[in-house]
């Protein structure tokens, strides 16, 4: 099963409740567990907030997403002036911002991040997912991916 959304969005704060909004259903509606779903939200929350913050000085980002089988991957893509993630450090446990690198890392199964010279950054976010019982994406499935989430979902569940 494939699935891909894609959208070209203004560099505005209220551009990342609809972009959250839209996956969430999506994958909702696909039968991901809430937990991964959770993950997927507060990951894709950063890297646009990031984008909207720092970015400057382009008017607007792409957001696109796809669910392979059992994985999610998201590609946040901006033209601005780019960053280099290995600079940036930790910040502080009582900082209010600039937490964001470091919750995409600890929520994402895989994070990458690309500078593109004078055309701003890609973040991808890559996730595996675990699917509910009763999933519509469940039948869709190749026999890999089925196999591979119900040995995970076993060992979650002690089975």
């Amino acid at each position: 099963m494939e699935a891909t959304i894609a959208l070209r969005l203004p560099r505005d704060a209220a551009s990342v409740p609809l972009i959250r909004q839209i996956l969430e259903a999506t994958l909702k509606t696909l039968g991901v567990v809430p937990q991964i779903r959770d993950d997927i939200e507060l990951m894709l929350s950063e890297a646009c907030s990031n984008v909207i913050r720092h970015a400057g000085p382009s008017d607007e980002y792409t957001v696109s997403a796809g669910v392979l089988d059992d994985l999610c991957t998201i590609k946040v893509i901006d033209t601005g002036r780019g960053f280099d993630a290995r600079s940036v450090g930790p910040a502080a446990d009582t900082a209010e911002h600039g937490r964001g690198l470091q919750i995409m890392r600890a929520l994402a199964d895989d994070v990458r991040f690309t500078n593109r010279r004078e055309n701003g950054a890609v973040v991808c976010l890559e996730k595996r997912l675990r699917f509910a019982p009763e999933a519509a994406a469940r039948p869709l499935m190749n026999d890999r991916a089925f196999a591979a989430h119900h040995t995970a979902r076993g060992a979650d569940d002690g089975v």
